[in-house]
């Protein structure tokens, strides 16, 4: 809901036409109210006596009416019902703007790593899953009206939740990966394919997977360059992740007698596999070291693939001078009643 002034259009038999704007109107009203004020105060100097006395003093002495005092009212009556006038002259008017926005949307699958090698500490304060699951929130709640899926992936894949505008239920989704959910490994291919079947009936413009992974395929019965190739015969476009800092890296390991404790194993991550996947269907590879590389690929994938939408968007109005004129009236009636009853002066 929004108040604006039209302004007011004068039309002399469709040749010639006249357009005051707003802010000519206003200062009109206000050019007359200061007039009005103007010679109410000096009238005094200018006019001449109706009844003249050969001395003032007893008239001055004598004690003022209660309606004498209120007199000012009128004056007040008065320019309340000028200032009203001028604003519906200004043709004051609320509109509701309608919008219908037509989007291409685009279809995302997210596909995320948790095996064991995602618990790695190098994302520090915290393991590789949970800063991915966090830049992934990021993510979603940067898209409009695209749907987007989770899948994950361990030494088997599944999806977590099927594709969805309810943004809001992925999150919980997100929320409840964690490591253990499904058996230890790195089935990248069939990650791949799982994705891609989640997508193969879309009839989206855009179709695309952001695979994130910490390691090298060891598991599943698809290669992920085969797994790849299917994509790219469907049109779909893959963004492959590499996540975890180069050489050495501590993991978390649970000691039966000690407790926790941390051992350093090496990151392996093929990059070469990762970076033929994204080639071959149109994507790009990331190498993710930290946190904030993660959060800046995920931006930058977020830019690449933007939804295009179009707002189409129109007003309706509702005409309001009317209410403005009718009360502006009516003030202007009260005041000429209580000056010629209430307030009526002998000349």
């Amino acid at each position: 809901m929004k108040l604006e002034f039209a302004g007011f259009e004068i039309s002399f038999f469709d040749f010639i036409n006249i357009y005051l704007p707003p802010w000519v109107i206003f200062i009109s009203g206000l050019l007359i109210i200061l007039l009005m004020l103007f010679f109410y105060f000096k009238k005094g100097r200018y006019r001449s006596s109706a009844i003249k006395y050969s001395d003032l003093k007893i008239v001055k002495r004598a004690v003022r009416s209660k309606r004498q005092r209120y007199r000012v009212a009128l004056l007040v009556l008065r320019i309340l019902a000028i200032a009203l006038l001028v604003i519906s002259f200004a043709r004051p008017r609320s509109g509701t703007e309608y919008k219908e926005v037509t989007s291409e949307g685009v279809d995302i699958i997210l596909t995320l790593d948790v095996s064991s090698s995602m618990q790695a500490e190098d994302f520090k304060p915290n393991n590789r899953l949970y800063v991915a699951k966090e830049e992934i929130k990021k993510f979603i709640n940067q898209r409009i009206n695209d749907r987007i899926g989770l899948v994950v992936f361990a030494k088997y894949s599944y999806t977590q939740c099927p594709l969805t505008t309810d943004y809001g239920v992925l999150m919980n989704f997100i929320d409840l990966v964690d490591f253990g959910i499904i058996e230890d490994g790195t089935a990248i291919g069939m990650a791949i394919a799982n994705a891609v079947n989640r997508l193969r009936e879309s009839e989206s413009k855009s179709k695309i997977i952001v695979l994130l992974t910490d390691g090298d395929n060891n598991a599943g019965e698809i290669d992920p360059v085969t797994a790849a190739n299917l994509a790219k015969a469907m049109d779909i476009k893959i963004y492959t992740i590499g996540a975890g800092k180069s050489g050495n890296t501590m993991y978390p390991y649970q000691d039966p007698l000690f407790g926790k404790r941390y051992v350093y194993q090496p990151t392996k991550i093929d990059e070469k596999t990762l970076k033929t996947i994204a080639e071959n269907t149109g994507g790009k590879y990331f190498r993710a070291r930290s946190g904030k590389e993660l959060e800046e690929i995920y931006n930058l994938i977020d830019n690449l693939e933007k939804t295009e939408i179009k707002i189409a968007s129109h007003v309706q109005y509702k005409e309001l001078f009317n209410y403005f004129s009718f009360a502006g009236l009516m003030i202007l009636i009260l005041e000429l009643l209580l000056a010629h009853t209430v307030f009526k002066k002998l000349p």
